[in-house]
């Protein structure tokens, strides 16, 4: 038996919070391009170590690099698209 008086479930929040309407604000410019531009150089790095293994025959860690710069450069664009 348990002695909280929820019965082991995890409490609920009251719905229409501070939270809620937190969470529609769309996040000030300034934060956007800094977000962007912080993601660009992850995708500099990405790529820089996709072309790094990639000239020296390591062929899957070059793909992963190369993937994982496309997909920072996705992120990038949504953060400065999303407002």
């Amino acid at each position: 038996m348990t002695d909280d008086a929820n019965g082991g479930r995890p409490a609920r929040r009251p719905s229409g919070g501070d939270d809620a309407s937190a969470a529609a604000e769309p996040r000030p410019l300034i934060e956007r391009v800094g977000l962007g531009a912080i993601a660009i150089l992850v995708t500099f790095l990405f790529g820089a170590l996709g072309v790094a293994a990639l000239a020296g025959n390591e062929v899957f860690l070059g793909i992963m690099g190369l993937i994982g710069a496309l997909m920072t450069a996705w992120a990038a664009v949504g953060s400065l698209r999303r407002g």
